[in-house]
């Protein structure tokens, strides 16, 4: 069970405190079971939950792990990384996944907070817990984009990708993601809502999404690219975490003219290898130009 800055963790799920002896979380467990069970008009998804939150701290030695884990938890600035020897090239990518999200968040906990604080501070798990709303989904988020972007990483020579990428002015308009590859050229986002999402009418919802439209703004920045660069995107993919999602991949058809597809994260590489189901192909001479308007028209927000 990832726990990011948005997520219940297990005893949250269970409705105990962390503190709870393993009687009291047991009887939890067999409560919550009885409350969210499906035959008996409960939520079913978050019936999986419980589930997955009892496999985590079911037993002593599970529930050690567990904490252990909870208290090595790190949420800061993923360190740069270095070539890595004996494996072949990596994808090619432009700007910095997660960066404008990071200083938003640093400035909204410097406004919380009413003071400067240390890069460490901000980034303790205790503090980030106990912070606004909005600083936290700005973390989260910033966390989502920078694991895409370890995964596009991984696709290889024959990609490319430019994280945090705008074409205007507005830095809150930009598109977490696109990526160029054999199957054509795609527009991503990276959320985390800290909850399992369902779909309706082409749109993702749920308790944690509210009245937000992921799938409507990422499909608005994608067009607001592919208008300024003069390219043509394939499709438009929605990455969140592998719990949020009862299947790996999920084909919501062609909105609004283009595929989209809502994907775990562990599926990403495999999807954009593939591509989504009636995505338009292109050709090397298309690929060439696209990556050229790209390159030139588009703006990465932190280098």
């Amino acid at each position: 069970m990832f726990e990011g800055p948005l997520s219940a963790s297990a005893y949250e799920v269970l409705g105990v405190a962390a503190s709870a002896s393993d009687d009291e979380l047991r009887r939890a467990y067999r409560l919550r079971l009885r409350q969210t069970h499906p035959d008996t008009g409960g939520d079913a998804a978050l019936f999986i939950r419980v589930q997955r939150a009892w496999e985590h701290v079911g037993t002593p030695a599970d529930r050690a792990a567990y904490d252990r884990g909870r208290e090595d938890v790190s949420w800061g600035a993923p360190a740069a990384s270095a070539p890595r020897a004996g494996t072949r090239p990596r994808t090619k990518a432009y700007g910095q996944a997660g960066g404008w999200r990071r200083l938003r968040y640093l400035q909204l906990m410097t406004e919380h907070l009413g003071r400067t604080v240390t890069t460490r501070e901000i980034y303790d798990p205790a503090v980030v817990r106990e912070a606004p709303w909005e600083a936290r989904r700005m973390l989260a988020d910033a966390l989502a984009e920078e694991s895409t972007a370890a995964a596009i990483a991984d696709l290889g020579i024959g990609f490319t990708a430019w994280n945090d990428v705008v074409a205007g002015a507005d830095a809150a308009q930009k598109l977490d993601h696109a990526v160029l590859g054999p199957t054509g050229l795609y527009g991503l986002a990276s959320e985390d809502f800290g909850d399992s999402v369902r779909f309706r009418q082409g749109e993702v919802i749920g308790r944690s999404v509210g009245s937000s439209t992921p799938v409507a703004d990422l499909l608005s920045r994608i067009r607001s690219l592919s208008r300024a660069a003069r390219v043509r995107f394939a499709g438009a993919i929605l990455i969140l975490p592998d719990d949020d999602l009862d299947e790996p991949v999920t084909v919501l058809g062609a909105v609004r003219g283009v595929p989209v597809a809502v994907v775990r994260r562990s599926a990403l590489r495999t999807v954009l290898r593939s591509g989504i189901p009636g995505a338009r192909a292109m050709g090397v001479t298309e690929a060439f130009d696209v990556r050229t308007r790209l390159t030139q028209t588009a703006r990465v927000l932190v280098p």
